[in-house]
């Protein structure tokens, strides 16, 4: 029978199997992002990247005034479903 310690890294474990990877929406523009949580991915196809790029808003790291937001154009590879 576990103990506690082991009950918690199991537990721990089981959640971060159970995490989404991939856990990106996509809007049509920025100002369509209400809210972002720290860690949270949003694309966005507002035509700013170059071609085959797309927009990735990420919930960076906590500032003051509450999450701070990355932008970054990554790959369209892999996105069709």
């Amino acid at each position: 029978m576990p103990g506690n310690r082991e009950l918690l890294f199991l537990t721990v474990g089981a959640l971060i199997v159970a995490a989404p990877t991939a856990n990106a929406a996509q809007v049509s523009r920025e100002t369509d992002i209400v809210t972002l949580r720290l860690g949270e991915r949003i694309l966005v196809d507002d035509g700013s990247c170059p071609a085959g790029q797309i927009k990735e808003i990420s919930g960076a790291k906590l500032g003051p005034t509450g999450v701070v937001r990355a932008r970054k154009c990554v790959s369209r590879t892999g996105l069709r479903r």
